[in-house]
């Protein structure tokens, strides 16, 4: 029988993951997830771990009211609320995609200037203002927050602890960011999947994820590994067509309640 064995959700794209028991779902996936992201202030361009590998260590977790609460060692919490519907909105660029956000204001663009070292700003992006999910893939209204390029992404137990044991040692989860992962698979049987259902809601599996140096940072340290681990064993297996693929993206048809241990059903 396959279940849903854990949930995780990115409020800041790129920041520490929570590990939730159960959220609801929105047009753009996980409630809250990932709808916050850092923006280099001069070009607006959009900043992660691939490039600033100490974002790992930043925390910013989601709250009820919608607003982010930034921590970092060193630096004292702050809550940041929800722009308003009259906050400045910034141009940003995230990949191909340009977009203009609500900016979180100057308070918050100081705490993440300081944490980044740099001139940085905070920005959100409300559904009304969400991106279109990558061309070729899915259905023309399809949305996505700041994402890299679908809402949610689903790994099996199963294809990690294969991966594990290739590279010789335990591989975290969290080195791969899922949204979701499924147990009681073969390994890496995602590939083959089309539609799903998790308690009431679809899914449709849009695209294979290809994966990064980023998989290669610790997520409790924020260290790179010196041996390029897991890549590398998965450049020997999982290599398509130059990318390495390890998990699969999907968009959620409707909305709805996702709970941990609830029953998957493979629809296709």
């Amino acid at each position: 029988m396959l279940r849903l064995s854990a949930l995780y959700r990115y409020p800041l794209k790129s920041g520490k993951g929570e590990t939730l028991q159960q959220i609801s779902l929105d047009k753009l996936g996980l409630d809250g997830d990932r709808r916050w992201m850092l923006v280099d202030e001069a070009s607006g361009r959009f900043l992660t771990q691939r490039a600033v590998a100490k974002m790992s260590q930043l925390s910013a977790l989601w709250n009820s009211a919608g607003g982010l609460t930034l921590s970092a060692e060193g630096q004292p919490a702050l809550d940041v609320p929800l722009p308003g519907s009259d906050a400045e909105l910034r141009g940003v660029t995230i990949w191909r995609d340009t977009l203009r956000v609500p900016d979180a204001g100057d308070e918050a663009g100081a705490w993440v200037s300081e944490f980044i070292g740099k001139p940085t700003r905070l920005v959100q992006v409300p559904l009304a203002r969400a991106r279109t999910t990558e061309a070729g893939y899915g259905n023309d209204d399809d949305k996505v927050a700041f994402a890299d390029g679908f809402p949610l992404l689903l790994i099996g137990q199963a294809s990690l602890d294969d991966l594990s044991q290739r590279v010789g040692r335990p591989m975290e989860m969290l080195r791969f960011r899922p949204n979701l992962v499924i147990e009681g698979s073969e390994a890496f049987a995602e590939d083959g999947w089309k539609r799903v259902r998790i308690g009431d809601v679809e899914f449709r599996v849009v695209k294979s994820c290809s994966r990064c140096i980023l998989t290669t940072i610790d997520p409790a340290s924020g260290e790179r590994s010196a041996d390029r681990e897991p890549l590398a064993t998965l450049k020997t297996y999982r290599e398509r067509e130059g990318d390495v693929m390890f998990g699969q993206n999907l968009v959620n048809d409707g909305v709805g309640r996702l709970e941990v241990g609830m029953p998957v059903t493979i629809l296709e």
